[in-house]
C-alpha cells in the first residue's frame, strides 16, 4: 500500500509541477513574476488559515523548527521567483529539463546534511539523467558550452534549481521535526512572508498588478495555485518516505511532459533531440525506482 501511495504521489507531483510551469509561463507574459509568486503563496496561506488559527499547526514546536521554516520560506520564495523569471522568455522544453541538475545537488546536500547515501544503481540512474540533459541543452543556440551560462533565462533557472535543491533538504528537515502537513503549512506561510519582503527590491504598482491579474487572468492564477498546492504537498509526502536525491531524480520525469507541452502550446522547436534526451532521463529514473 505504501508503494502505491508513494508512486501515486510521484505521478501527481510530475503532472502538477509541469502544468504549474505552463500557467507560470502564460501569466508572466503580461504580469510581474514576483506578483505571481506572492499571490500563489498568499492564497495557499489563506486556505491553510483554519489550521493556523485553531492552533493545530506547529503545536509545541521548538525554536529550530521556526528557524528551519523561515529558511525554507526564503529559499522557496527566491527559488520560485527565479523559476518564474526563467519561464517568462525561456523555452518550456529547455527550462523544464534543466531541473534534472537539482537531483545531483540534492544528492550531495543529502549526503552532507541528512546522511542519505545512494547505492550504485541510484548513482547510475542520476548519471543517466545528467546525460539526457546534454541532448536537451545542446539544442539551444549556445549549445552545451559555457556560452550557455550567458543566457539570462538559463542563469535564472540555475539560480532557481540551486535554491530549490537546498530548499528540498530544509523541507526534509522540517518534515522530520514535524510532519508533511505541518511542513506544507510552513512552506505556504513563510513563502508568502518572504515573497512580500522581496517587493522592496521591485518597483511595481502592487494594487494595479493585483487588479490586472484578477480581472484578466483570474482563472489562470487559480489553476496555478491548485497545481502548486498539489505539487508541494505531494513533494512533502514523497520526501517523507524517500531519500531527497532519489525523489528529485524521479521528479525529472516531468521533463518529457514539459517538452510535449512546450511543442503543443508554445510551438517550440527541436523537439526530437529534446525527447531523446528526456527518454534517457526516464531510463535513469526507472533505474532509481526499480533498485530503490
Amino acid at each position: 500500500m505504501q508503494f502505491f501511495l508513494t508512486t501515486t504521489a510521484v505521478i501527481l507531483r510530475i503532472f502538477s509541477n509541469t502544468f504549474a510551469n505552463v500557467y507560470q509561463k502564460k501569466l508572466t507574459t503580461k504580469n510581474n513574476p514576483l506578483m505571481i509568486t506572492f499571490l500563489t503563496y498568499f492564497v495557499l496561506t489563506i486556505i491553510c488559515l483554519p489550521l493556523i488559527i485553531t492552533g493545530k499547526y506547529a503545536q509545541n514546536m521548538q525554536l529550530y523548527f521556526w528557524l528551519y521554516s523561515a529558511l525554507m520560506g526564503f529559499l522557496g520564495a527566491a527559488g520560485n521567483l527565479f523559476l518564474v523569471k526563467s519561464l517568462k522568455n525561456g523555452d518550456l522544453s529547455v527550462i523544464g529539463p534543466i531541473n534534472s541538475y537539482k537531483s545531483l545537488i540534492g544528492l550531495l546536500l543529502g549526503i552532507l546534511f541528512l546522511k542519505e547515501y545512494p547505492n550504485l544503481y541510484g548513482i547510475a540512474g542520476m548519471v543517466l539523467i545528467f546525460t539526457g540533459s546534454y541532448f536537451i541543452l545542446d539544442t539551444t543556440q549556445e549549445r552545451f558550452t559555457l556560452k550557455l551560462l550567458k543566457n539570462k533565462e538559463i542563469q535564472y533557472r540555475f539560480y532557481s534549481l540551486l535554491l530549490c535543491a537546498t530548499e528540498a533538504i530544509v523541507i526534509k528537515k522540517v518534515i522530520l521535526i514535524s510532519s508533511e502537513q505541518t511542513a506544507f503549512v510552513s512552506w505556504c506561510l513563510f513563502g508568502a512572508v518572504f515573497s512580500a519582503l522581496l517587493f522592496v527590491f521591485e518597483k511595481i504598482n502592487i494594487r494595479n498588478e493585483i487588479k490586472t491579474i484578477i480581472s484578466v487572468n483570474a482563472a489562470g492564477l487559480l489553476k496555478l495555485i491548485l497545481c502548486c498546492g498539489i505539487m508541494q504537498y505531494t513533494t512533502n509526502y514523497v520526501f517523507k518516505y524517500m531519500n531527497v536525491g532519489y525523489a528529485l531524480s524521479l521528479f525529472q520525469l516531468s521533463s518529457v511532459l514539459s517538452i510535449i507541452l512546450g511543442y503543443k502550446i508554445f510551438k517550440e522547436k527541436n523537439i526530437i533531440p529534446r525527447l531523446v534526451g528526456s527518454l534517457i532521463m526516464v531510463a535513469g529514473a526507472v533505474a532509481i525506482i526499480i533498485f530503490n
